[in-house]
């Protein structure tokens, strides 16, 4: 190997164009949406079986949403209209961050994605997946996993 070898500049944008190139396209396939998960792992939250108490339904804003820990699991809750109680996973199907109550929406805080707190359909992405529901039922003030 030649001891007096000195890169050129133009060798050094080239190669430094090539690293940055490779680095963006690493990036933005890590955020494709074909990296989310149809079938979350654990798609049902752990420790929220049938008869689980999530919350007092006076504690969700009317048109407004709140998270809550039951089991181990971040759960999301709405009350779309007063007296009627929704419920979702709180784990993003685009890169399985936790979702956040943000009043009418449930927003990811890792890319951006959206979520309608009454419905949890994609508001907007990248997450073109909704969050996957959970079946409640209001009894005596309570939200309950029907």
């Amino acid at each position: 190997m030649n001891s007096n070898w000195a890169p050129t500049r133009r060798g050094l944008i080239v190669a430094g164009s090539a690293t940055i190139a490779g680095t963006a396209a690493f990036t933005l396939s890590a955020c494709a949406p074909s990296a989310e998960t149809s079938d979350q792992a654990g798609s049902d939250p752990k420790g929220v079986e049938s008869g689980t108490e999530l919350a007092p339904l006076a504690d969700v804003p009317v048109g407004g949403s709140v998270g809550v820990q039951v089991g181990g699991s971040a759960i999301l809750l709405s009350q779309p209209a007063e007296g009627e109680a929704k419920a979702f996973s709180a784990i993003c199907r685009h890169q399985g961050c936790v979702v956040a109550a943000a009043g009418e929406t449930l927003d990811c805080p890792c890319h951006g994605s959206r979520y309608d707190a009454a419905t949890g359909e994609v508001l907007n992405g990248p997450s073109t997946l909704p969050l996957i529901p959970i079946e409640v039922t209001v009894t005596d003030g309570q939200i309950v996993v029907a």
